[in-house]
């Protein structure tokens, strides 16, 4: 019993990390700030942006990922910055189709940028 114990822990952590995306604000360029003060909302326009990641094999591969940078791009000039960052991660129905019919070879998710652009 414990050696089957043995062989299932290092599966279980590498199912632990699947479908993962990092996302790294230090590499965009712009300042970002994922939260502004308690009981403040800065002052600007709302974005939200949609984009799509793709994981083969159950979610062990990553074969494409959401791109911050690209999905930012879109709503971002010169000398502005981004504040109240929130990025959410779900499936959508058609993602879940998609997972069902190739029986978890392809697993696509969408994943929902939103937050405040700020002038400077």
């Amino acid at each position: 019993m414990t050696a089957r114990l043995r062989a299932l822990a290092p599966l279980m952590l590498l199912l632990a990390g699947a479908c993962t995306q990092v996302f790294d604000a230090t590499t965009l360029g712009m300042p970002v700030a994922m939260a502004a003060p308690p009981g403040s909302l800065p002052p600007g326009k709302a974005f939200s942006v949609k984009a799509h990641t793709v994981h083969g094999l159950f979610g062990l591969i990553t074969l494409s990922q959401a791109n911050l940078r690209k999905g930012l791009a879109t709503q971002l000039a010169g000398g502005e910055q981004v504040s109240n960052l929130k990025i959410k991660t779900k499936s959508r129905w058609f993602d879940v189709v998609v997972s069902a019919i190739t029986l978890g070879l392809i697993v696509p998710r969408t994943v929902i940028y939103e937050g405040v652009i700020i002038g400077r």
